[in-house]
């Protein structure tokens, strides 16, 4: 790095620290010596499946503490969302900063997805600035992981039993036992959680049943509370694991130091929440933790996944690349901007199967828009479990799904009450449509010009099936 750059790395740093004094953050960047980049803080990515903001720093009775501790000791962001309600185009999102038609993550990783260009992951721009790159258990956005740029990929014991090998029981030490080698350069550890993916672990002692409520969109029997206490039960394991590289952090000197940042990639595998584009299906956790990060600190401001790329530029004060389609929250974290987002997108393409959904959310309001000719639900994008069989019960392979959907999320915020048809919010509609529209013109999104087309050799289920675990066939 040239002595200019440690100069404008060491004024970024100054500007920051100025506006976080202001703010209340605590100012504990560490000073820039005669190596800026051995001076720039470690980064420690955390995250798990289909955790949505079930957990305990959001309100709900989730056994998190470690978890909670981070939000306690950092900021906790609480309207994140991110670009999918899907596994792979999400974490695409989060790690390219390209919404998922941009980067070519339209499908699940496993099933034949993959970006267009993998330098466009956020491990090669870091590896520019001087860190070294590491994953520790699943990554997803990937069929094989070799494939993406990592410097080192941590070995794990790959069982069945214990998600071949991206479970927190292996992964959370792993991560541990390279965290405890105590590395001589900043890094940039990648550490996935399988869980709370399903097939969830059976309910501890302490996850009754008969004293869990479901999650909001879901009724209340004794099926979905099962269904639930036995999430609570694949949480305990992910916070487990959270606790173990907190305290590997916390005892090889490494925690002050460190850039934390711990989300999920979309909602809880329930039905209307996973794989959906209600708040339930995109909404995330996201809670950022080290130095000049507020401690204790709630941010209300509308966030979306793909702004963590570009924050990460301008906190370490590196250059972004072009491509970024989000905004840095360093004005919101440094408290001198209360939004960055008048708006977000967000989109399905494929995930068992093909479903063509793009939806742009406001403050007040959410708008939907589904194309192609499928108007029931696409079973197999609902992962099985007790509360997708108790709705199958009820009828809900024959339920209608409108073309559009419009919803004020501040009478309605469980998005119930369609009122795309109501002639009094006629106006809001147009609006939402051309938002919507907008986005889809300035993105290019091939969802304009038809049919998205998957990559030559994916696999899908077929829309009209009812599991992810039937037969699949070439998309």
């Amino acid at each position: 790095m040239t002595d200019q750059s440690v100069e404008r790395f060491d004024v970024s740093r100054r500007t920051f620290l100025k506006g976080a004094a202001a703010a209340g953050i605590a100012s504990n960047i560490p000073a820039i010596g005669a190596d800026p980049a051995a001076a720039r803080p470690n980064i420690v990515y955390l995250h798990s499946h289909d955790t949505g903001r079930y957990l305990k720093p959001y309100g709900y009775d989730v056994p998190t503490p470690h978890i909670q501790r981070l939000a306690d000791e950092g900021t906790l962001f609480r309207r994140a969302f991110s670009v999918a309600p899907t596994c792979s185009p999400s974490r695409a999102g989060l790690l390219t900063g390209l919404y998922p038609h941009n980067s070519g993550m339209l499908g699940l990783a496993h099933r034949g997805f993959s970006l267009h260009d993998y330098r466009q992951h956020i491990v090669h721009t870091l590896h520019t600035a001087g860190y070294q790159t590491v994953l520790a258990g699943i990554q997803h956005v990937a069929k094989a992981p070799e494939t993406i740029g990592y410097d080192r990929i941590l070995p794990r014991p790959m069982t069945e039993a214990n998600h071949h090998g991206t479970s927190a029981t292996v992964v959370a030490p792993a991560a541990a036992a390279f965290l405890d080698s105590r590395p001589s350069v900043p890094f940039f550890l990648d550490v996935g959680f399988f869980e709370t993916h399903r097939e969830y672990p059976d309910a501890t002692a302490e996850d009754r049943a008969d004293f869990q409520a479901p999650p909001r969109p879901i009724p209340d029997a004794p099926e979905t509370r099962e269904d639930f206490a036995r999430y609570r039960a694949s949480a305990r394991i992910l916070d487990e694991g959270v606790r173990q590289v907190f305290e590997a952090l916390e005892r090889n000197g490494q925690l002050e130091n460190t850039l934390i940042i711990s989300t999920t990639d979309h909602g809880i595998s329930f039905p209307r929440m996973k794989c959906n584009l209600t708040d339930d299906g995109w909404g995330v956790s996201l809670i950022l933790r080290g130095p000049g990060i507020s401690r204790g600190r709630v941010q209300d401001a509308m966030v979306s996944q793909i702004d963590i790329f570009p924050t990460l530029c301008e906190y370490l004060d590196i250059a972004a690349p072009a491509w970024l389609q989000g905004k840095s929250l360093m004005p919101l974290l440094a408290g001198s901007a209360t939004a960055v987002h008048e708006e977000i997108f967000a989109e399905v393409n494929y995930h068992a199967a093909y479903e063509p959904v793009r939806a742009v959310r406001t403050e007040c309001w959410k708008y939907i828009r589904r194309f192609g000719n499928k108007t029931t639900p696409v079973l197999p994008n609902c992962d099985d479990g007790l509360s997708k069989t108790l709705w199958l019960k009820a009828g809900w392979a024959n339920h209608h799904l409108p073309q559009e959907s419009l919803y004020d999320l501040t009478f309605d915020p469980t998005e119930h009450d369609n009122l795309a048809s109501d002639s009094a919010y006629v106006q809001i509609l147009d609006e939402m449509r051309g938002r919507l529209h907008h986005w889809m013109l300035a993105t290019k999104d091939p969802l304009l010009q038809g049919a998205v087309a998957a990559p030559p050799g994916a696999v899908v289920n077929d829309p009209d099936g009812i599991s992810p675990n039937e037969p699949v066939r070439p998309a």
